[in-house]
C-alpha cells in the first residue's frame, strides 16, 4: 500500500474531560468520513495543558487491557474501532501504579486494539526571561523507550512535543524502516513562532521521511497559550498541509513513492560516514 490519507485535529481542552472526550470522537468521526486512514489528536487532548492539572486529569491503564482501562483509554479504543482507523491518541496525563505521573499517548488500530504506548521522554523544562518559565520535571517523570509501531503502508515513530528537539528519536526511527514520524506537540505562542516549524522540517529533511505535528488549538481564555499550526511535511521538507491557530482540521495525502524518489536524488543513506562519526541507531 503505496498511500493513506493523515488527519491532525486541532483541539481545544477544556476543564471538563468528558466534554473533552465527546469533542475529540466527534472530529475523529468525521475524519474518518472524509477518508482519513490514520487520525491525530493533539498533546493533552483531554484536559488543559500546565503543570498544576496533571494530577487532576490523570487516569491509571493497563497496557494488557485490549480496550483500555481508563475513560480516555476507552473512549480511544471505541474512536478507533467505531472510525475503522488506526488512532494516535495525542496524550493524555498517566498515572503508574506506583503513583508516578507521565506525559502519555497511546496508539490503537481500526479494531480498537491498543498497539503502542509512548511516554514522553524530554521533559519540557525551559526558562525565558521575562517571557516564560516551565518546568514539567517538577510534576512529570520521563519516559525511557522510543516508540514506533506498525500499519499497513509502514512503521510509523512517535514522539511528543518537547522530544521534538532531539533529532536522535527520528534517526533512529527512520533507519530502523519508519516511513514517518509523528509528534502530538503543545508549542507555545514563544517557543512556536521561532522553531516548530523550523524542527517540524528539519526532522523531514535529515531522515527523509514524513512529518507531522498536531498541535492543541490556542484557546485566549487558557492558562497556556498553544501555538496550534498542525502541519504535516514531505520528505523534502515541504508542507505540504497545515492551519492557523484555531479549532480545526488538517488533511494531508501521504505518498510514500516520494521516500523513495528524494532517497535515490540525494543518497545520504549511502553516504554518511560512519568511519568518521558513530550511528546513533546502533
Amino acid at each position: 500500500m503505496s498511500s493513506f490519507k493523515i488527519a491532525l485535529i486541532q483541539l481545544a481542552a477544556g476543564a471538563q474531560k468528558a466534554a473533552n472526550l465527546t469533542k475529540a470522537r466527534t472530529k475523529v468521526l468525521e475524519a474518518a468520513r472524509n477518508g482519513a486512514n490514520l487520525i491525530v489528536l493533539p498533546e493533552c487532548f483531554n484536559s488543559p495543558y500546565g503543570t498544576q492539572h496533571f494530577a487532576n486529569y490523570a487516569e491509571e491503564f493497563h497496557t494488557t487491557v485490549a480496550g483500555g482501562s481508563s475513560e480516555s483509554t476507552q473512549a480511544l479504543s471505541k474512536m478507533a474501532q467505531d472510525a475503522q482507523v488506526y488512532l494516535i491518541g495525542g496524550s493524555i496525563p498517566e498515572r503508574s501504579r506506583e503513583g508516578a505521573l507521565f506525559n502519555t499517548c497511546t496508539v490503537w488500530d481500526p479494531q480498537g486494539t491498543l498497539v503502542a504506548v509512548h511516554r514522553k521522554i524530554h521533559l519540557f523544562d525551559v526558562n525565558f526571561p521575562g517571557k516564560m518559565v516551565f518546568k514539567e520535571s517538577s510534576v512529570l517523570e520521563a519516559g525511557r523507550e522510543m516508540t514506533e509501531f506498525a500499519t499497513p503502508w509502514g512503521k510509523v515513530g512517535l514522539g511528543i512535543c518537547y522530544d521534538m528537539r532531539f533529532p536522535e528519536l527520528a534517526m533512529v526511527a527512520a533507519r530502523r524502516g519508519c516511513i514517518a514520524m509523528v509528534y502530538p506537540g503543545a508549542f507555545n505562542t514563544t517557543t512556536g513562532p521561532l522553531h516548530w516549524e523550523l524542527l517540524v522540517r528539519a526532522r523531514a529533511v535529515d531522515n527523509q521521511i514524513f512529518v507531522a505535528a498536531c498541535s492543541p488549538a490556542r484557546d485566549p481564555e487558557a492558562g497556556y497559550q498553544a501555538w496550534g499550526h498542525s502541519m504535516v511535511v514531505d520528505p523534502y521538507a515541504r508542507v505540504i498541509a497545515n492551519m492557523e491557530e484555531g479549532e480545526g482540521m488538517v488533511y494531508a495525502d501521504v505518498d510514500l513513492k516520494l521516500i523513495e524518489e528524494v532517497r535515490k536524488a540525494v543518497p545520504v543513506y549511502e553516504q554518511r560516514r560512519f568511519d568518521v562519526y558513530p550511528d546513533v541507531a546502533r
